[in-house]
């Protein structure tokens, strides 16, 4: 689920014709079933989850803040839910909060702890395990970083991002959502300058199997913690990062808003250094979108 190759290597099994397929579809009220539509769009959770794999799911605990601050606990529910039923033998949400906040803290305040418990999932707190130095190969202003150490077990890694503007990175969304796996001192460096650019090389290190973006509601101005509510009510799904985040400014830019997301998508500080430095899909011509 990650490592040192680099990604042009990486097989990408949600792809057609060498695109990328990135699905949006709108959200019901049996959340399980719109999530199930969404990867089902692109290819189903049989492409990625094998009988016996152990799963990483990587969602948004940065603060205690209700969705889309956080991550929905009921959509992580479905998500945990799905995944189970396609074969996988167990489950783990790991992540960490921001500065000073602890994570189990947070977790606790969403009502995640609660889900966990019925679902028999594993929650991993980062901050309180070790952090080990990695490189990271495609990094260009960020070479390397501390990494929570179980954030690097796993057969399989399934993201579940928020979808928000975000104050100084510009947006949040899956490439962004990498910055709960690193150590406290690195997050501190990487906001102090070139933090846009530092999330791409960050988040290049990490090779997700599926992505499914929760972007029922967003914030259009502001973030992480609070912003514009509106509420697209889409579900997307993906295999690669760079053209879901693209897909994802596509609808927080369909909101008239006060934000740093006017022109050209690809001009955009994240998905430009994507493109650079080729994680993923490096204009439109690399995305299909099936809705």
């Amino acid at each position: 689920m990650s490592g040192s190759d680099s990604v042009s290597g990486f097989s990408n099994p949600f792809s057609e014709d060498g695109r990328f397929k990135v699905s949006r579809v709108d959200a019901s009220d049996d959340l399980k079933e719109s999530i199930m539509r969404a990867v089902e769009l692109i290819g189903g959770f049989k492409k990625v989850i094998e009988p016996g794999d152990t799963v990483t799911i990587k969602p948004n605990l940065n603060t205690a803040d209700p969705f889309p601050a956080s991550s929905d606990p009921e959509f992580l529910r479905a998500l945990g839910e799905l995944l189970l039923d396609a074969g996988a033998d167990k489950l783990r949400i790991v992540d960490s909060s921001m500065f000073r906040l602890k994570t189990c803290d947070v977790a606790d305040e969403i009502g995640l702890c609660s889900v966990v418990g019925d679902l028999g999932i594993e929650l991993v707190y980062l901050d309180e395990h070790e952090w080990v130095k990695k490189q990271f190969p495609n990094g260009k202003h960020m070479k390397s970083g501390s990494i929570g150490v179980p954030a690097l077990e796993g057969d399989k890694l399934v993201v579940a991002p928020c979808l928000k503007t975000h104050r100084l990175a510009r947006f949040t969304a899956t490439m962004k959502s990498f910055v709960g796996w690193v150590g406290a001192k690195d997050r501190i460096k990487m906001h102090a300058r070139r933090l846009e650019t530092k999330i791409v090389d960050l988040a290049s290190f990490f090779k997700p199997d599926l992505i499914v973006m929760d972007a029922r509601k967003v914030f259009v101005t502001g973030g992480p913690a609070n912003g514009q509510l509106e509420s697209p009510n889409l579900i997307l799904a993906s295999g690669d990062m760079v053209s879901i985040d693209v897909e994802g400014v596509r609808i927080l830019k369909s909101f008239e808003a006060k934000n740093r997301l006017s022109g050209d998508i690809w001009q955009i500080p994240q998905i430009r250094h994507a493109a650079e430095i080729g994680i993923g899909a490096t204009s439109d011509d690399d995305i299909v979108v099936m809705s």
